[in-house]
């Protein structure tokens, strides 16, 4: 079988690096069957000659386009088109279509959601900043000293309580907030996602109960009901439980767990008082519940908090800490503090399930974290969050949007549209834009006037113009 002759134009002033245009020129002669299956490649030095390219330029373009499926390499005959079946054809990408919602919104739905491929400042109820409010330059910065490093070390797994650096470094972190707990104390995760599906999994059995602020974040409620966990909301108020009812709901269900935000809750933004925190920690030595303190938006709060693991010293209190709020939601770097016999336990459920977590995000993680930038960059959000938030809750006020309390740090707004925000959320939606309807937020699902609005995202005219029309029709 005869080498294919290809005839293509290389260009080093394109601004194109030549493997990619040797990978684009040939897909698409093999897309548009002018390479058949079966033809048989230039050898890598007859490429190289003819197109006057290193031949690591031609093995890097082959590679690729074996790896996407073109070619496929044959030992000591060549490279070859590959017989691709009808499906794999690459034809053009199709518009998306407007997505419609769905006749029920649920969590399964706000997540899809959130994860389509739309630009962030047309999702007023996303539950993280824009990129662009990010150092991605301290990530990608730490990425790179990371490549220059010994290779074997990023080629194995993790340790399985996570990268001792990292957890030395959180350990100095965790004492700024006055919760002393030991490397030996921590156990890094995939995000607190992962670090709450932990604690459940090791605390609860199927028929348990778990006590949750109403409202509260979604995704731990399809989390827990998965695992067969009665899931039972404690009503929110601007200082945290209410205490009243935390009492008799821990006397009626003997709950295994309570599952709170104490700072900058999601979706409220509000935060717990002193007073209730000694409250809520009495109550749980009482009936003998462990408290599960999710404390994922700690750094943009700007200081004077109050902490239950502060309070208790991880006795019964288990904190959940986390850098997808504020450093990059892609490195899924989590972690749980709590006791020694604790975390070896978990660390124990957690090789059960991942074997280990990944120890490349743990060392960016650390990297961003022991070069001193972190501190600076938490102090640009907090302060482009103190500029943008009065504006928005004075254009929500205007429209009859009344944000309930009117929050004085972090992202959210929990807001009382006066009507119905699932068909909110569902004409929005025909919009291309995503709301967070309120009745997502409560583990009884029901029908609610709130929503959760996220001020950095609330910056396009395009957003105010939607909540203006759609109040107007209320």
């Amino acid at each position: 079988m005869t080498n294919t002759h290809l005839p293509m134009l290389l260009s080093r002033e394109s601004g194109e690096a030549l493997a990619d245009q040797i990978v684009r020129s040939v897909a698409a002669r093999i897309d548009e069957r002018l390479l058949r299956p079966g033809a048989r490649m230039p050898s890598i030095r007859q490429f190289a000659t003819a197109h006057g390219v290193s031949a690591f330029t031609v093995v890097a373009g082959y590679d690729r386009l074996v790896a996407q499926g073109y070619l496929e390499s044959r030992r000591g005959a060549g490279f070859f088109v590959r017989e691709r079946a009808v499906a794999e054809q690459r034809t053009p990408a199709p518009t998306p279509a407007r997505e419609r919602a769905p006749a029920t919104l649920d969590v399964a739905w706000l997540i899809r959601s959130m994860f389509r491929q739309a630009p962030l400042h047309l999702s007023p109820g996303a539950g993280v900043l824009p990129s662009d409010w990010l150092d991605g330059a301290a990530v990608a910065n730490a990425l790179r000293a990371l490549s220059r490093q010994n290779s074997s070390s990023l080629m194995n797994y993790g340790a399985p309580q996570g990268f001792l650096p990292l957890r030395q470094q959180l350990q100095l972190k965790l004492a700024e907030i006055e919760i002393e707990a030991s490397p030996e104390q921590l156990v890094m995760t995939l995000g607190v996602t992962q670090a709450l599906d932990l604690v459940a999994r090791e605390f609860c059995q199927p028929g348990d109960t778990v006590l949750v602020d109403d409202p509260a974040w979604f995704l731990m409620f399809g989390s827990f009901a998965a695992m067969g966990l009665k899931v039972v909301g404690v009503r929110r108020l601007a200082d945290g439980p209410d205490i009243a009812q935390l009492a008799q709901l821990a006397e009626l269900h003997k709950p295994r767990l309570f599952v709170l935000n104490s700072v900058l809750h999601n979706p409220s933004s509000t935060s717990l008082s002193a007073a209730k925190a000694f409250q809520v920690l009495r109550l749980a030595e009482q009936h003998g519940f462990t408290v599960v303190e999710d404390d994922i938006y700690s750094d943009l709060h700007p200081g004077g908090a109050t902490r239950l693991a502060a309070l208790d010293q991880l006795q019964h209190v288990i904190y959940l800490g986390g850098f997808s709020k504020s450093m990059a939601a892609n490195l899924r770097v989590g972690y749980i503090a709590t006791s020694s016999e604790r975390a070896q336990r978990l660390a124990d459920r957690k090789m059960l399930a991942t074997l280990t977590t990944s120890d490349i995000g743990e060392r960016v993680v650390y990297k961003v974290l022991s070069e001193g930038h972190y501190r600076k960059h938490l102090d640009r959000i907090r302060t482009r969050l103190d500029a943008v938030r009065p504006r928005a809750l004075r254009r929500l006020e205007q429209l009859g949007m009344r944000p309930d309390p009117a929050p004085a740090a972090g992202m959210f707004v929990w807001v009382d549209a006066g009507r119905d925000t699932n068909l909110l959320a569902a004409q929005a939606m025909q919009e291309d834009l995503l709301l967070a309807p309120g009745s997502l937020f409560s583990p009884n699902q029901l029908p609610s006037t709130y929503m959760r609005l996220n001020v950095a995202t609330l910056q396009e005219e395009g957003v105010w113009a939607f909540f203006e029309k759609a109040m107007k029709q209320a």
